[in-house]
């Protein structure tokens, strides 16, 4: 018998399980590269080339630790988002800031509620302080406002997780909606109001910062619009109560220099973030087509992705993407019953999308028995 140290108890009744197979570990297991990565809802446009002239001259810096203060791009932030520094903290990633905020307010048997089917890392962080997940299922294609509210008054819960836009399904709600459900909940309830899409969105959706309120914390990111995925620096903004307690556990070296930098030369270029909205709604125009050529249903989406009702359930869209990631062709689906019956597709470059247009229709066609 081998004697080693005895897990954490939370950690030791976990299952050995990811959020994510990555697109990189699924072309080791197949030998290739994808010919279309359009799964992951990156932006294939990348970074402004500002941006990347930016990064380029400050490679040879980074020798150097970062700025723990994050003050620069912090500063940066402020001053684009009209608050002061300290309603705002910058985090690796929105992934980084969830798990800060689930330790900042629940504990082991906690109730949290989010809905079913939504980001699944917030749920591991969850699972991660032994905390108890209370899933509450989309309606009609969108995260139940009414169901979110009545689970946390039912289970008196101090954590909401709500997404606007959503993801997996693209959906959303206007802001006048989600200030409604806001004013609706508990005082001692934080919500966490997930806005990783939120430069893609109708303005009619975007909710007003409102740092004066103390159960409010709104997070972003430089993932998505501003396509630095790679560089994980994502930003919560709340009142500054709140904010001061996120500097009492973050990793104050987690946020790197490059990231520092690259955050702070993405706000200074908002000709190039209104482009690449362009060509974002472009991108949902061309797949919406793309679908109803193959006699799909796209959902209406205020992200860079679209969801594609498949119109024939669970395994038949399982089907289909499986025959289109063995032609090489990147994509994801929603997991959970009802929403299942999809497929996602990321907005890519033309000859992405073009690859995927070409493939679909063979994969269609092979999920049917063809």
């Amino acid at each position: 018998m081998i004697l080693r140290p005895k897990l954490a108890p939370i950690i030791d009744a976990l299952p050995s399980t990811v959020p994510f197979v990555g697109p990189e570990a699924q072309e080791r297991a197949r030998g290739d590269v994808f010919r279309a990565r359009i799964g992951a809802n990156e932006s294939s446009f990348g970074p402004a080339p500002s941006v990347i002239a930016r990064m380029a001259e400050a490679a040879p810096e980074m020798w150097k630790y970062c700025d723990p203060d994050n003050y620069d791009l912090k500063a940066a932030l402020a001053a684009h988002l009209g608050i002061s520094l300290s309603n705002v903290v910058v985090g690796e990633g929105i992934d980084g800031l969830l798990g800060l905020i689930v330790r900042m307010y629940a504990g082991p048997n906690t109730p949290v509620v989010t809905s079913r089917g939504a980001y699944p890392t917030f749920n591991f962080h969850v699972a991660g302080v032994g905390a108890r997940l209370v899933p509450v299922p989309f309606r009609d294609d969108r995260e139940d406002r009414e169901g979110l509210l009545e689970a946390v008054k039912r289970e008196n819960a101090p954590l909401v997780y709500l997404s606007n836009p959503d993801n997996p399904m693209g959906t959303w709600w206007e802001a006048a909606d989600i200030q409604r459900f806001a004013d609706s909940l508990p005082e001692t309830t934080m919500l966490i109001l997930d806005e990783a899409y939120g430069e893609l969105a109708p303005e009619s959706a975007r909710l007003p910062l409102q740092v004066t309120r103390p159960n409010l914390v709104v997070m972003r990111t430089f993932s998505k619009a501003y396509g630095l995925a790679g560089i994980r620096c994502g930003y919560a903004i709340g009142e500054e109560t709140v904010i001061a307690a996120f500097e009492r556990i973050r990793n104050h070296y987690g946020v790197s220099k490059m990231a520092q930098i690259a955050g702070e030369a993405a706000l200074a270029d908002q000709d190039y973030l209104r482009s690449v909205v362009d060509r974002v709604m472009a991108g949902r125009a061309r797949i919406t087509a793309i679908a109803e050529a193959n006699g799909l249903t796209a959902l209406p989406s205020a992200t860079n992705f679209v969801t594609i009702d498949c119109c024939g359930g669970a395994d038949f869209a399982g089907a289909v993407m499986q025959t289109l990631l063995s032609r090489g062709v990147f994509i994801r689906k929603p997991m959970v019953p009802v929403l299942d019956r999809c497929i996602r597709i990321s907005i890519g470059l033309d000859r992405e999308l073009d690859i995927f247009a070409e493939e679909l229709p063979a994969a269609l066609k092979a999920a049917r028995g063809g």
